[in-house]
């Protein structure tokens, strides 16, 4: 499961992303990647990691709201984008 969100802030400020991305790992566990940054810029990963799917699609979804929250907005998602 992966979406991108982005932000403009408006001005001469550079657009920002978020990238969420929701996959299994190699132990039989859940990861989630949070890829964020200026477009252009910098960017940063941040990758947690969840025993059980329904922890990490909770995760997913908290993440996703507190950006939507934020003023981001969906920019894609894939077939299997969260509802």
């Amino acid at each position: 499961m992966r979406i991108l969100l982005q932000h403009d802030p408006g001005g001469n400020t550079p657009l920002r992303y978020v990238q969420l991305t929701l996959q299994p790992d190699l132990f039989g566990g859940w990861e989630l990647l949070r890829e964020s940054g200026q477009i252009g810029g910098r960017t940063q990963l941040r990758r947690d990691q969840y025993l059980q799917q329904d922890e990490a699609d909770r995760a997913f979804d908290k993440a996703r709201d507190a950006h939507l929250k934020r003023g981001f907005q969906l920019i894609t998602g894939g077939a299997d984008a969260p509802r």
